[in-house]
């Protein structure tokens, strides 16, 4: 959290309704345990990574390249959420974004996707992670759309 963050957020502190101070405590916690997560995630990673070629194993073999980048998704994953977390904290935004939210969702299942075992996957679970790659696609698209047809003045208004 940048310095100036923190002491605007000390600021308001004083303002802020028993709710509103709950909810900041309840951010605060959940960005420290995710970023609990992800100093556990780049340990692994960095396990993974240097272990692998330590080993001579080859990072471009399918199942090697399966684990090392669907680790590094998952960070990626985590990193994004505790950005989003410390909007909320912040009071730079007073709820988590929709669009950051589907986001977060496609790479999730872009993370899936790299993981994906072709020969254990049936044509119906493709499909159907398909089509739900292409709904969060979908609605993401039309919430740019949207957005991008607001003025500054209903963008401002919109991120309240």
């Amino acid at each position: 959290m940048k310095l100036e963050s923190w002491q605007r957020f000390r600021q308001d502190w004083a303002v802020l309704s028993a709710y509103q101070r709950f909810e900041s405590v309840i951010a605060i916690v959940v960005t420290l345990l995710v970023a609990l997560v992800i100093v556990v995630a780049t340990y692994r990673v960095t396990l993974t990574v240097v272990g692998e070629l330590l080993l001579g194993v080859d990072p471009l073999e399918q199942e090697v390249f399966q684990v090392i980048f669907g680790e590094v998704i998952t960070l990626l994953i985590a990193l994004e959420f505790n950005h989003t977390i410390q909007y909320m904290v912040t009071r730079q935004q007073n709820i988590i974004q929709t669009k950051v939210v589907l986001l977060i969702a496609l790479l999730a299942l872009a993370r899936k996707f790299i993981l994906l075992d072709l020969d254990d996957t049936t044509p119906e679970q493709i499909i159907a992670l398909a089509a739900t790659a292409l709904a969060l696609g979908i609605v993401y698209w039309l919430m740019r759309e949207r957005d991008d047809r607001l003025s500054p003045a209903e963008k401002r208004r919109e991120d309240r």
